[in-house]
């Protein structure tokens, strides 16, 4: 059932990493103009702790959006560790595992002091009840009542369960819906996620895929962090502060000026510098800046190659899979490439366009 396969997601390790603010301001920053006038949906978000929700609140009016709406499972394990926006008349609410909605169309300046700030959300929840509602259901992003919701917006932009990442991507995909949502990395080489990013149905936002992300955690995660852990591999102390560390991006379907820079080739092509796969009629390019300049066959690139990805440029033309994690959903039937005999990573075959 969808709310038992919700569970499981959320007792995985990276559902419970909670995005930092300073990353959300960072990658939303590029869509400002094309937020304007839009309906976001953020459905993976308690908005008493979400910093997605803090964002879009206090960036309402500047914005110019239409309205804001967020739905979410549960109260998750850092409650008001975030954002604490509801005051006792809303303890109820609060304290309980009750799925619920907050729905707003203008965020005045309540206290007249002459700015729009968290005072003043604060004040427009609790002067009126009806801009936070129950939701009848489990607030599953999959049920009905939340796909009804998901109907109404125009853009979706939240950090869903990685574990139920594929779902939630189809899903979204399926009602012709804008976004821009956190993965993990290797979502890409997921068999139903690398398909679109094919087909130039989706791609990588603006952030670099090597920028490392941090994560809030909760503090029964922290200790087990400290415990069984490697600092600044699975985590990193940040003012005292333990922040979970996950390969993760950001992926949308909204163009960014980055999607159309043009990657700057030098490198010259030599047998001996790129050599040919075992298995596959396509050379190999261990770094994307490597990509050699005089090149124009099916070459294998590492999967860092999106970012600098130019569809104008390049052709994704298929994908090898990695015989060690086979497990992770990975594309088709396809093999691991080899060169002689050894296997490699991940690799997305490509092929420059003459222009």
């Amino acid at each position: 059932m969808a709310n038992e396969s919700l569970k499981k997601a959320k007792d995985a390790k990276n559902d419970e990493f909670y995005t930092q603010l300073s990353d959300i301001e960072n990658e939303c920053w590029h869509y400002r103009d094309f937020f304007k006038g839009k309906t976001i949906f953020c459905n993976c978000d308690a908005p008493y702790e979400s910093n997605f929700f803090k964002h879009f609140a206090m960036s309402f009016q500047s914005l110019g959006l239409k309205k804001l709406i967020t739905t979410c499972y549960a109260r998750s394990p850092i409650a008001n560790k975030e954002l604490s926006l509801l005051n006792d008349e809303f303890e109820e609410i609060k304290t309980t595992r009750t799925p619920h909605k907050i729905e707003i169309t203008e965020i005045p300046d309540m206290n007249k002091d002459g700015i729009v700030d968290l005072t003043d959300i604060k004040l427009l929840l609790a002067s009126n009840k009806n801009h936070l509602t129950r939701l009848k259901g489990d607030g599953d992003f999959r049920s009905q009542e939340c796909i009804e919701i998901l109907k109404e917006a125009d853009v979706v932009v939240t950090n869903p369960p990685f574990s139920l990442f594929r779902e939630y991507v189809e899903q979204l995909i399926q009602y012709d819906k804008k976004f821009v949502i956190i993965g993990n990395k290797n979502a890409i080489t997921y068999k139903e996620i690398f398909k679109l990013i094919k087909e130039n149905k989706m791609w990588v936002g603006k952030t670099p895929m090597g920028m490392d992300m941090l994560f809030d955690v909760p503090e029964h995660f922290a200790k087990k962090l400290l415990a069984t852990k490697k600092e600044g591999s699975a985590y990193k102390i940040v003012n005292g502060v333990v922040k979970g560390r996950s390969q993760s991006i950001w992926f949308t379907n909204i163009e960014h000026k980055k999607r159309y820079g043009k990657l700057f080739l030098y490198k010259k092509y030599s047998p001996k510098k790129y050599p040919k796969y075992d298995n596959y009629d396509a050379i190999n390019v261990d770094k994307t800046h490597e990509i050699p300049m005089d090149y124009f066959d099916t070459m294998g690139v590492p999967i860092s190659f999106l970012d600098k990805y130019n569809p104008d440029q390049f052709e994704i033309l298929g994908k090898t899979n990695n015989k060690s994690s086979a497990r992770n959903y990975l594309i088709g039937d396809n093999p691991t490439a080899m060169i002689k005999g050894k296997n490699m990573y991940h690799r997305i075959l490509v092929k420059r366009k003459k222009i």
